[in-house]
């Protein structure tokens, strides 16, 4: 097995404690890994750092093409940019990528979710190009190109081609939007009849989508959308299933990818042992088959799939009492 040099963003609130859970998973299982422990966030600040994105953390993921990160703070309604928005901006992590699955052991409304999220992650409202034009009023300015549309479309097809999906589906508004969302549907057709026709496809206006998500989510396999959409359909997702705490995210370009929980930084129970470490464990097998360590992935995906399945060893968050080391010490102990 090779060596990986991988950049840890430890992040803000309870992510050193899910990130050491998680280093100490992925070494357990048998990752042979150098570690670049460098900040971003709120702690950048404390640590001395102008900003919340250090130029040293960038380069490091730059030079060593992937990075994992616990959660970090983004204030509400002022302060600092999100440096998951800059992230993925500055290193060109075109393709969110959100799994969304039921898990036995974790009880909800549905039994048999399979939901994979492809959000364009660059453009759109949710890159926050905002200016206040006199005081009293403010634009937020919704950016759509050719090239984005096109390079995220194919992207999805080629996912679902190598994973074994059958369908894609497009939420969009372009009923209304018919510029932007008709553009990205535009792109995903021309992709989906000259590429990939062998694949499903279907178009959905989201508010219907989210509808039909609610009602009968296992209709859906793969679903396609824009960087607004994406961020509010993947949490409603991971609803069905179980929350935040037990889905993985990922930020893919060309260049680099960073893994992440999509949680928040949870300042409220930080370095109280009650964090739920599962979500950046799932992050980190993501990431495992992203470096060609399928193996080792497999391993850790079967162990915590049989920990939540026994119900023995579970987090507050999943209706037990165990803490953050207790779960961990039992994932690690179905490795096998």
């Amino acid at each position: 097995m090779a060596k990986h040099t991988i950049v840890l963003i430890p992040g803000d609130g309870i992510g050193p404690e899910v990130s050491a859970a998680t280093k100490r998973v992925l070494e357990a299982a048998g990752l042979q890994v150098e570690w670049v422990e460098l900040p971003a966030g709120a702690t950048a600040i404390e640590q001395g750092y102008d900003n919340v994105l250090p130029e040293r953390t960038l380069a490091a993921i730059k030079a060593h093409k992937v990075a994992i990160k616990g959660p970090v703070t983004t204030p509400v309604g002022k302060g600092f940019k999100s440096v998951n928005v800059q992230l993925r901006q500055k290193l060109n992590l075109y393709a969110a990528v959100r799994p969304v699955r039921s898990l036995e052991g974790i009880k909800t409304r549905f039994d048999d979710v399979d939901i994979v999220i492809v959000r364009e992650n660059t453009e759109g409202l949710y890159s926050g190009i905002e200016n206040e034009v006199v005081p009293g009023v403010v634009t937020s300015l919704k950016v759509a190109s050719e090239q984005a549309c096109t390079r995220i479309a194919r992207y999805a097809f080629r996912y679902a081609t190598k994973r074994h999906h059958k369908k894609i589906t497009v939420f969009h508004k372009a009923n209304i939007m018919k510029l932007s969302d008709g553009l990205f549907l535009n792109c995903a057709r021309r992709i989906w009849e000259d590429e990939y026709p062998n694949i499903e496809y279907e178009e959905l206006i989201i508010d219907a989508g989210c509808m039909k998500l609610v009602q009968n989510p296992e209709r859906f396999d793969v679903l396609l959308m824009e960087n607004l959409y994406g961020d509010l359909v993947s949490d409603l997702c991971a609803g069905l299933v179980g929350g935040l705490g037990v889905v993985p995210g990922s930020n893919i370009g060309d260049d680099a990818a960073v893994f992440e929980a999509v949680h928040g930084s949870a300042p409220d129970i930080a370095g109280r042992g009650l964090a739920n470490p599962l979500a950046l464990i799932m992050s980190g097998v993501m990431m495992l088959n992203h470096i060609h360590e399928e193996k080792v992935a497999d391993k850790i995906k079967k162990a915590y799939n049989s920990v939540i399945a026994e119900g023995k060893t579970l987090t507050r968050d999943l209706g037990g009492t165990a803490s953050t080391g207790e779960f961990t010490d039992a994932l690690i102990a179905k490795l096998s």
